[in-house]
Formats: C-alpha cells, sequence, structure tokens
C-alpha cells in the first residue's frame, strides 16, 4: 500500500528518531528479550533502537525493515557493528519472510502511519513463530501535555491531527493498539503506557528545538501547505512557538505512548 509518511526524512527528522533507543523507547520489552532469540524491527528508521535489541539477543539473528531506501543506508552504517544484524527495504503489507521465522516482532512509532494497520499486524502474525512475542509502541497526540499553555503549540497539533487524517492515518494511535492487535487476531494482549518527558533546560532545548526545525523544514510543512490546510507564514509562527516553549524557565511536555505486547 502506498501510504504517506506525514513526517518525511528530513535531517531534522532522523534527528528525533537517532535520539531513540531501546532504553527509552522500548523498555517495556526488554524483560521478554533472551539471548539467541530471532527479532524482526519493523519500521526500524535509523536503526538506533534495532541496533540496541541486536545487543540484547545476540547471537540471535535480527532483522530491521523500513520502507524506505534512503534511511536503510543510513541505518546500515550503523548495522555493521553488529554481525548478528542486518537491514533491508520492506513492506510491512507484504514481507518478504517466511512463515513462523522470528521469535519477536517489534514495530515503534509505525502502525500511526498506516492506512490498514489490522492488514499490517495480520502480516506481521504471519512471520512470528508460535508462542512469539509482539511488541508495538505508538505516541499518542492527542494525549499529549505540555506547560505553559501556548496557542501556536495547540494550533500545531490541530494541523498535525489535520494532516494525518488527510493521509489516512491515526494520531491518536496510542489508545488504539490493543483494538488493532486484537482485530488482527493476536491472543493474550498486555496493553501499557509510557512517557518521554522534557522538563529540565537540556532536554526542552532539543525538543523545542528540533520541532521548531522539523515544522518548517520536513515533509509535515510541505504537505500541510499543498493540502491548503496553512501557509509560510502560519509555518514561521509555529516554528517560533515551538522555540518560545524550549526558552521557557518551567517549561514541561509529557509524550505520551500506548505499548502493546501479545502472542499470535
Amino acid at each position: 500500500m502506498g501510504d504517506t509518511y506525514s513526517h518525511g526524512h528530513h535531517a531534522s527528522v532522523l534527528k528525533s528518531h537517532e535520539w531513540r533507543t531501546a532504553e527509552n523507547s522500548a523498555g517495556y520489552l526488554l524483560p521478554h528479550l533472551a539471548e539467541g532469540q530471532r527479532l524482526l524491527d519493523v519500521g526500524c528508521g535509523p536503526g538506533t533502537i534495532t541496533a540496541d535489541l541486536a545487543r540484547r539477543v545476540a547471537p540471535g539473528e535480527v532483522v530491521g525493515i523500513d520502507p524506505s531506501a534512503e534511511v536503510v543506508e543510513r541505518a546500515q552504517a550503523l548495522g555493521g557493528e553488529h554481525a548478528n544484524l542486518r537491514f533491508a527495504v520492506g513492506d510491512v503489507y507484504a514481507l518478504d519472510l517466511s512463515d513462523d521465522s522470528f521469535d519477536v516482532v517489534h514495530a515503534h512509532q509505525v502502525l500511526q502511519h498506516l492506512s490498514d494497520p489490522v492488514a499490517a499486524l495480520r502480516e506481521v502474525r504471519r512471520v512470528l513463530a508460535p508462542g512469539g512475542t509482539l511488541a508495538v509502541r505508538d505516541s499518542d497526540y492527542g494525549a499529549f501535555t505540555w506547560h505553559p499553555a501556548s496557542p501556536g503549540l495547540t494550533r500545531w497539533l490541530e494541523l498535525y491531527h489535520q494532516l494525518t487524517a488527510r493521509n489516512g492515518a491515526e494520531a491518536d494511535a496510542g489508545r488504539r493498539l490493543g483494538e488493532w492487535v486484537r482485530a488482527a487476531g493476536f491472543t493474550d494482549v498486555t496493553v501499557s503506557s509510557s512517557t518521554w518527558t522534557f522538563a529540565d533546560a537540556e532536554s526542552r532545548a532539543w525538543w523545542g528545538g528540533m520541532w521548531a526545525d522539523r515544522v518548517h523544514r520536513s515533509a509535515f510543512r510541505d504537505q500541510v501547505v499543498a493540502y491548503g490546510l496553512s501557509d509560510d507564514d502560519e509555518i514561521g509562527e509555529l516554528s517560533a512557538a515551538w522555540q518560545a516553549w524550549a526558552d521557557e524557565p518551567d517549561g514541561f511536555f509529557a509524550v505520551l505512548h500506548g505499548e502493546v505486547l501479545a502472542h499470535p
């Protein structure tokens, strides 16, 4: 399927993706990993989480797939450090992988961007071995919380919801993961949640500065303008709002994620 990725792969986007690690983004999965497991990371992006997972299940084989050849090439530079890790371009709706071939399938911030997440999960279920583990985690934009109040950030969030709806995606995926996983035929479904929190000077500068850059340089800007949802004047205001939040000495931002562990 030709899903449209609302963020794109500009350097300002990959900056946030490369910050992610197994520790800060897959903590709910880590207790369930063991040496020798074969693991598939769907929508692996630049591979920072994937590489961490590869270290934890070595010598088990780890495969990271992503639909973007550009991003896979970037991940391969990292993967060279791990003999048990490889990356490939792949389609989650049609995996070029054998039935029952992985002990663990992991997907981080993937389902929210798909037009048919249940179909993708059914395909993932096909490649999971009996007794295997599915681990999915997605943010829930509607549950984002920040302080102090910011009309600019409120408008940014409104625009992002409009954009993802236009692209056939689901910005509030975190709350729907359990529903989708059960619809795909998984059992023993455990739902949890966790947050990324940015509330000190260093993390505010990074998170706010990154978004100030992203809103006017990434595919977000290109798409909302192309769809007639916004214009460059407003985009400039949103970027400034993000920077103003980053400069707030009492600024707080929490990103809520839904998480699911399940079995085929």
